[in-house]
């Protein structure tokens, strides 16, 4: 509030320039609108994102069955890591042949992965679609929130971002002004400015 009441008193200085007033002028309207229109775009990007992930999660749960899967035969594969100091996420995992039954009733049978310690015999999960065709897992209401909070996040911090990229090209146009204004002003007072009239 400081800030707009000094802004209200300083528009009748008589150093104050037109560009000085709508420098000040796009600086208010630019904070203003980061701290209200950004929030705003990235409450609405993020309810929106959260309304189709929601509606894709409940599709995939509606077109995805968890069925169970008996290991036949591990499939053997070269490492993933030719260093075998260091561990990645698919060592945790190996491929194998398994036998299933789909949710219509059919039988299937392919090649799936399981945990690193699956046996022939072991039994493993598997999602399916309707046909037993294997599938990812389906998403998760929470992971979908998540997700759609970091997209309200990323289209908040975007439209700040623009806003005060905005903000700076206009600065960039006023300050330009400024020195075309002194270049004219400096040209116009001749090369002897200060010195006129002293007979020199």
């Amino acid at each position: 509030m400081r800030a707009i009441a000094g802004l209200w008193r300083w528009r009748h200085n008589p150093l104050r320039r037109k560009t000085d007033l709508v420098e000040a002028l796009v600086a208010l309207a630019a904070a203003v609108l980061i701290a209200v229109a950004a929030p705003f775009v990235g409450s609405v990007a993020g309810g929106l994102t959260e309304d189709a992930l929601h509606q894709a999660v409940r599709a995939q749960h509606e077109n995805r069955h968890k069925v169970t899967a008996t290991v036949v035969r591990t499939v053997t594969q070269p490492p993933v890591d030719p260093d075998p100091e260091t561990a990645t996420a698919r060592d945790g995992h190996r491929r194998v042949i398994a036998n299933w039954t789909a949710p219509d009733g059919s039988q299937h049978s392919g090649t799936v992965t399981a945990g690193a310690v699956a046996a022939p015999g072991d039994r493993v999960p598997l999602w399916t679609d309707h046909a037993g065709r294997p599938v990812a897992r389906p998403m998760d209401p929470g992971t979908a929130t998540v997700h759609a909070v970091l997209a309200g996040l990323g289209v908040a911090a975007a439209t700040g971002a623009t806003i005060e990229g905005a903000r700076r090209l206009v600065l960039w146009r006023l300050v330009c002004r400024r020195y075309a204004d002194w270049d004219r002003e400096w040209a116009a007072a001749g090369p002897d400015w200060g010195r006129t009239g002293t007979g020199s």
